[in-house]
């Protein structure tokens, strides 16, 4: 049972914001923005590629709530979420991030760290 599914089942706390009976949302324990939040599906799905349509739609919805509950859907957020190994999938349970709270930066973007590639 990986990680995220422990969490579902109750076995591991996290700082829950939103749940219904599909999704959950909770704080980040490393945070890389003032709110980072992960969106997880309590059903596990492994990676985006294998997510279906109609879960992705329910998802859209949640994480639009949670965005407006935490206050950052005026102000802009970035959504984010890695598939695969190649992809930086760390935990393989479908999940997103939003990170907000601030104006962020693309850090990783740069043209030095381009040329490096």
């Amino acid at each position: 049972m990986c990680i995220f599914c422990k969490l579902v089942a109750g076995e591991i706390p996290s700082n829950k914001i939103l749940e219904n009976d599909e999704f959950i949302a909770f704080h980040d324990l490393y945070p890389k923005a003032p709110i980072h939040i992960l969106v997880i599906p309590k059903e596990h799905v492994d990676c985006f590629q294998e997510v279906s349509g109609e879960t992705m739609a329910n998802m859209t919805l949640f994480i639009q709530e949670v965005a407006t509950l935490t206050g950052i859907d005026k102000s802009g957020y970035r959504l984010i979420t890695n598939n695969g190994d190649d992809g930086g999938q760390e935990v393989h349970h479908l999940h997103f991030h939003i990170l907000g709270g601030a104006k962020l930066k693309f850090d990783h973007l740069t043209d030095e760290t381009h040329k490096s590639i």
